[in-house]
Parts: C-alpha cells; structure tokens; sequence
C-alpha cells in the first residue's frame, strides 16, 4: 500500500514538472520570437516601410479606362431637399459624364455625399468623386446592380 502511494506521489511529482518546464520552454521560445521580430523591424529603415505603403495605395486605386462620355452616371438626392438632385446632375453633365436618371436615394439622411461603382468601374469611380471633390467613394453598398438600369456608377448627394 505505501509503495502505491509513493508511485502515485511520484506521478503527481513528474507531471507538476513537465508542465513548469513546458511553460517555461513556451515562454523562452516566444520571447525568441518577439526579439527576432523587433530586431527585423528596427534593422528596415523607416523610409522603406513608408515606400512600400505608398505603392501599396497607389497600386489600389486602378486608372480609369473608360472616357468621361462613356461613363454613365445616377445621381439620387440623399440630403432630402428638394430639387437638390437636379443641381447635382447639372454638375456632373458639366463634367462630361452622360446622366441615366435623377431621383431620391432609399433614404434622405446621408451626412456626405458618396460615389459608388459597379464592379469593374472602380478607376472612373475614383475619377468622378475627384471631379466633384467628394471624399467617399466604394462598391456598390445596399443598391442592386438591376436596379442601376445602364449607370456604372452612382452619384448620392449628402448634406
């Protein structure tokens, strides 16, 4: 009986101990880790990661392929006043662009004014919120293509 207490004591011993060492290893090997990662970074001169995060953004933004005359523009009145579409459209007709229709957005509270682009439309999307210095522009979000009509991109009007 006393033998078999001492063998269990053994055990409980030799286990209480894997686990201590292997914290212990664990933690030496992350600490490893973390002083290689810091010794990477600090050896890559600062001017390089500000290089690479500049390509990085200009290669994001594509080029327009289609001209001005080609793109077709919904410009929908996001703001809730009224005939703030039509002035809108007139502005973007003087920019070149071809306007499918005018009409509301599906809701009048938009704090900004946002330019959104069929997929495959992303340069001239980027071209057209330059042209009238709106500072939103994305994918289509919340509207359909379908119900786009022959618009590549749409022009909603903020306050």
């Amino acid at each position: 009986m006393a033998a078999y207490v001492a063998g269990t004591v053994a055990v409980v011993e030799l286990v209480l101990l894997l686990v201590i060492g292997g914290g212990v290893l664990v933690r030496t090997a992350s600490d490893r880790i973390q002083l290689a990662a810091h010794e990477t970074v600090a050896a890559t001169p600062a001017a390089e990661f500000s290089a690479r995060a500049t390509t990085k953004r200009k290669a994001a933004v594509p080029a327009a392929t289609r001209s001005r005359g080609k793109t077709v523009v919904l410009v929908l009145n996001g703001n809730g006043r009224t005939g703030a579409a039509a002035s809108a459209a007139t502005r973007v007709r003087g920019r070149g662009y071809p306007i499918s229709s005018v009409g509301n957005a599906p809701r009048s509270d938009y704090r900004q004014s946002i330019v959104m682009y069929r997929p495959g439309y992303a340069g001239e999307g980027q071209r057209l919120a330059r042209d009238l210095r709106v500072k939103m522009v994305g994918p289509l979000d919340g509207m359909r293509a379908g119900a786009l009509g022959r618009a590549h991109l749409v022009f909603i009007l903020g306050s």
